[in-house]
């Protein structure tokens, strides 16, 4: 009987804290990493707006299917993916567009060999962007003559390594 007073005298075994306090610094970690993100996304959303102000003057907008392509690079593993819109001058010119389904296919196949003649190095670059943009309205308006192509704008651009 000594040996089962000296038991129940004993107090509790305490919990250990540190799942808690694994918990709390993974919660912090989380947060910390939210927080990072949504004030760094916040600047880049104020300069793509400042980008896209020229397309504002459009009205219409001839959208495509995403284009994935295999791009010109040695070995031929890297491939691009993009979903891109093509500004016009009002929607009646790109609902005209759409609805011919002869222009609209020779416009996908031509800015399918374009972004197929692409290099990798390039397209990762500000400048080769901005640059597959400038030929991509070029190559539409010589598809789309007598229309006027306003601006080139990507809402999905992934190039695969």
């Amino acid at each position: 009987m000594s040996q089962e007073a000296t038991e129940q005298a004993k107090p509790a075994k305490k919990k250990s804290k540190l799942p808690l306090i694994l918990g709390a610094v993974g919660l912090l970690a989380v947060g910390g990493g939210g927080a990072f993100w949504f004030l760094r996304a916040a600047p880049v959303a104020a300069e793509g707006a400042k980008e896209e102000a020229p397309a504002e003057t459009g009205g219409g907008v001839v959208t495509f299917e995403p284009f994935v392509v295999n791009l010109a690079d040695e070995g031929g593993g890297r491939f691009l993916r993009a979903s891109v819109q093509l500004v016009v001058a009002d929607p009646e010119t790109a609902k005209e567009i759409t609805e011919n389904a002869v222009q609209m296919v020779r416009l996908r196949s031509s800015l399918l060999e374009l972004l197929a003649e692409q290099a990798s190095e390039t397209l990762i670059t500000a400048d080769g962007k901005a640059a597959l943009k400038e030929a991509i309205a070029e190559r539409a308006a010589g598809v789309l003559a007598p229309h006027e192509v306003l601006d080139v704008l990507f809402s999905d651009f992934l190039v695969q390594f």
